[in-house]
């Protein structure tokens, strides 16, 4: 099996891959095609099937293992498949280890070094409200360690979420000795417990796709409710404290568009907004660059940025260039 980052223009493949998405469309001649979506761990490509009916292509559905026969072609820049055979795969014929992205990090010290700023946290309320989530409740122990972060714009793997809560506390970490005016202990359970709704909001993989409750809810909210739910379960929990944390979650997005129910009204939540905001967009851009390989050329308008992007050049000279 080829891995579909190593996939270049030309490539012949012959493999077992996970369908994530399948839809048939029609061209403007009026001929049926099949878009589809094929991933393994490494990422996704943008397949077609242009004849759906052909000798060779067998029924298969959204998240079947299926074996196919393609070629690597290229479309506006973009390397995509063209799938000539496929049929759904046996259980003997893959590992569904192969197929699903997960972090290059290793989860249990990725967990260690999150919990060092659990015990960074010395008001008893919030000490006890960490234990409660990331120590005592085993169920949502794991969930955590191996939930991704989003769907599809960043930190989408297995692991996701905790690397993207690791790197939230670590910004964190330097902005509370870079200004002391910061709540240590509000901001670091805050930022352990931003994103904490995501279990819920997020299926496992390999669906990976929003729930009902995700959907009606949203992880904001739901991660509000669940700080709430544990604090009446603490006996003497300060009603301030509770809402001051509530508040935090309830902003981290920064903005009302962004999904946040309320603006950033505390330093500590203005904080949080901040190095959520830049884990995340650094991380799609990561991505980004990942998926164009060693190319130096500029990648195209990006609605997330509202620019067209590169990757910066090398240090030192370049060729051609006069030092």
């Amino acid at each position: 099996m080829k891995y579909i980052e190593n996939f270049r223009e030309g490539d012949r493949i012959s493999g077992v891959y996970l369908c994530k998405y399948k839809q048939s469309a029609v061209t403007k001649n009026g001929k049926t095609y099949e878009n589809v979506i094929m991933q393994d761990k490494t990422g996704t490509i943008d397949s077609k099937i242009w004849d759906p009916n052909s000798q060779g292509i067998e029924d298969f559905e959204v998240l079947d293992y299926v074996d196919i026969m393609a070629e690597v072609t290229s479309f506006q820049g973009t390397l995509q498949l063209n799938i000539k055979r496929a049929r759904k795969a046996r259980e003997s014929e893959y590992k569904a280890a192969d197929y699903l992205p997960v972090s290059d990090k290793d989860i249990e010290v990725m967990y260690r070094e999150l919990m060092g700023f659990a015990d960074q946290v010395q008001e008893p309320h919030l000490r006890a409200l960490l234990q409660e989530l990331f120590v005592k409740d085993a169920a949502f122990v794991k969930a955590f360690k191996f939930h991704s972060a989003a769907k599809s714009v960043h930190h989408s793997f297995v692991g996701g979420l905790l690397e993207h809560t690791l790197s939230v506390c670590r910004l964190c970490g330097y902005y509370v000795e870079a200004y002391p005016v910061l709540n240590r202990d509000l901001l670091f359970t805050a930022a352990m417990c931003h994103d904490i709704g995501k279990v819920y909001e997020l299926s496992d993989f390999p669906e990976n796709d929003y729930t009902d409750e995700g959907q009606l809810l949203g992880h904001i909210s739901m991660g509000s409710e669940m700080v709430g739910e544990r604090a009446r379960r603490i006996p003497g929990f300060p009603r301030r404290l509770e809402n001051e944390l509530k508040h935090c979650i309830l902003a981290h997005h920064g903005e009302l568009e962004y999904g946040s129910p309320k603006k950033p009204a505390l330093i500590e939540a203005v904080a949080l907004n901040m190095a959520d905001n830049t884990d995340a967009k650094m991380e799609i851009l990561k991505e980004i660059f990942k998926s164009a390989g060693a190319s130096q050329e500029w990648l195209g308008y990006n609605r997330l940025f509202e620019s067209n992007i590169r990757r910066s050049s090398p240090s030192g000279p370049q060729p051609g260039e006069q030092q």
